[in-house]
C-alpha cells in the first residue's frame, strides 16, 4: 500500500496537497461570479485571470529555479505566505489597479489546478523520499487526493455562498467570505511546511555540472522540448478554466453556485479516479500512449459540452470528459522527474510548470471575449479542443520513439 510506506513527510506533503487543492477548488467555483459582482466587464474579467496566472508564472519561475539551492522547504513557506496575500487584497478591494497587484503577485487559481511553486518543490521533494520504482504509483495517489481535494473545495465553496445567500448576506460578500478563507487556508500550509525534515532537501552530487540560470545542467534540452509541448497543452487548457466553465454554465443554463458546486465535486471526483488509473495503464501501454490515448479522446469530449442542447447532456459529457482528462498527469510528472538528476527535479519540474503557466496565462483573455459575446459563447470548448489534439499528435510524433529509453524502470514504476 502506497500510504503506509510513506514516511512522515510523504504524510505532510499529501496533507499540503489536500488543503491547497480544497483551498483552490473552494475558489474557483465562485471567483469570476466575484469579478462579475465587481461590475467588472467579460473582457476585463479575462485580462484579471490572464495577469493572474502571467503572475503565478513568474513567481513560480523564480522561487523553483532557486528551490534546491535555497532550500525547499523555505520555498514552500513562501508560496503559502504569497496565498494568504492574495486571498486577502482580493478581499477588501474593489480597485482594478490593487486586484492586479494581488493577480500579479500572490498565487490565487482561477481553474482549480495547481498554481505557484508547490507542485514542482513537492514532487521534487516526493521523489527525494520514494524509491525510483514507486514514484509513478505515487503521483497517481497524489494527484488522486488533490482531484478529491478540489472536488471538496468546489462543493464547499458553492454551497457556503448560497447559504450565506438564503441568511442575508449579498452575493458580493459572500464571495468574500470565500476570499479570506483561501488566504486562511495558505497560513494552515506555512505551518505544516515548518514541520519538513532536511530529507525533502535537495541532494547534489560532487560531480554536478555547474547550472544554468534556470537551475538546469544536463537536462536542459529534453526539459525545454517537454516544455513547449507542455506550454501548448496549457495554453489550449487556458480557455476552459474552472472558473470560466462555471460562468459559461451560469450564463448559458442559469446554474447557481450551490448546484455548479455540485457539478465541479463529481467532476474533479471523476479526475481523481483517472488519475489513479494512469499508472496501472502507464505499465502496459507505456508513458507516452497513456498520455496521448487518454487525452485525445477527452479533447473530443470538451468539444462536444458546448453543443448540447440542455444542462443534463451538457454535464453528462462533461462527466464523461473528466473520466479520462487526467490520466496523463502522473505519467507527465513521473516522467520528468526521471530524465533530470536529483538536484535538478525542483528545477526542471518548474520550468515545466511555469512553461504550463504561460500558455495558460495568455488564454482567458480571448476567452472573456469570447464569453462577452452570445454568437461565441462556445467558441473556449471548440479551439481549446482543436489545440490539444494538436498537442497530442506532437507529443506522440517527438517522444514515441523515446518514451522510455533508458529509464523504463522507473517511469512505469517497476522495482
Amino acid at each position: 500500500m502506497t500510504f503506509t510506506r510513506l514516511t512522515a513527510d510523504g504524510y505532510i506533503l499529501f496533507g499540503t496537497r489536500v488543503i491547497r487543492m480544497f483551498a483552490y477548488g473552494f475558489l474557483s467555483v465562485v471567483l469570476v461570479l466575484y469579478l462579475a459582482q465587481l461590475r467588472l466587464g467579460q473582457g476585463l474579467i479575462g485580462l484579471l485571470l490572464s495577469f493572474t496566472l502571467i503572475g503565478d508564472a513568474v513567481i513560480s519561475l523564480w522561487l523553483t529555479s532557486s528551490a534546491d539551492r535555497v532550500g525547499r522547504r523555505r520555498i514552500l513557506m513562501a508560496g503559502a505566505g504569497l496565498m494568504l496575500f492574495a486571498g486577502v487584497l482580493f478581499a477588501v478591494t474593489d480597485k482594478l489597479a490593487l486586484l492586479l497587484i494581488a493577480a500579479i503577485i500572490g498565487v490565487i487559481s482561477p481553474s482549480g489546478y495547481e498554481v505557484g511553486p508547490f507542485l514542482s518543490v513537492e514532487q521534487a521533494a516526493l521523489s527525494q523520499i520514494v524509491p525510483d520504482g514507486r514514484r509513478t504509483q505515487v503521483f497517481a495517489w497524489y494527484n488522486l487526493v488533490g482531484s478529491f481535494a478540489t472536488a471538496a473545495g468546489a462543493l464547499c465553496g458553492g454551497g457556503l455562498t448560497e447559504l450565506l445567500q438564503q441568511v442575508g448576506i449579498i452575493p458580493l460578500n459572500s464571495y468574500r467570505m470565500v476570499l479570506v478563507l483561501y488566504g486562511v487556508m495558505g497560513v494552515l500550509l506555512a505551518a505544516l511546511f515548518t514541520q519538513l525534515s532536511p530529507e525533502v532537501e535537495a541532494v547534489h552530487s560532487d560531480d554536478r555540472q555547474a547550472p544554468t540560470r534556470f537551475g538546469l545542467h544536463r537536462s536542459r534540452s529534453v526539459v525545454l522540448k517537454l516544455s513547449t509541448l507542455f506550454g501548448l497543452d496549457a495554453f489550449a487548457g487556458g480557455f476552459v478554466v474552472q472558473s470560466l466553465v462555471a460562468y459559461w454554465f451560469h450564463v448559458r443554463f442559469g446554474v447557481e453556485p450551490a448546484a455548479l458546486g455540485g457539478i465541479f465535486f463529481g467532476a474533479n471526483i471523476l479526475a481523481g479516479i483517472s488519475a489513479l488509473a494512469a499508472a496501472w495503464v502507464a505499465a502496459r501501454i507505456g508513458l507516452v500512449n497513456t498520455m496521448v490515448f487518454t487525452h485525445f479522446p477527452s479533447n473530443v469530449l470538451l468539444m462536444l459540452v458546448p453543443l448540447m442542447p440542455n444542462l443534463s447532456s451538457a454535464i453528462a459529457v462533461l462527466f464523461a470528459r473528466f473520466s479520462i482528462s487526467q490520466m496523463d498527469v502522473p505519467p507527465r510528472h513521473s516522467y520528468t522527474m526521471a530524465v533530470v538528476a536529483p538536484d535538478e527535479r525542483s528545477a526542471a519540474a518548474g520550468v515545466t510548470g511555469i512553461a504550463r503557466s504561460i500558455g495558460a496565462a495568455i488564454s482567458p483573455t480571448i476567452a472573456g471575449v469570447f464569453l462577452g459575446n452570445p454568437v461565441l459563447l462556445g467558441a473556449p470548448f471548440f479551439v481549446a479542443g482543436a489545440l490539444k489534439v494538436i498537442y497530442d499528435i506532437l507529443l506522440y510524433r517527438g517522444f514515441r520513439e523515446i518514451k522510455e529509453r533508458e529509464h523504463e524502470d522507473a517511469l512505469l514504476g517497476k522495482d
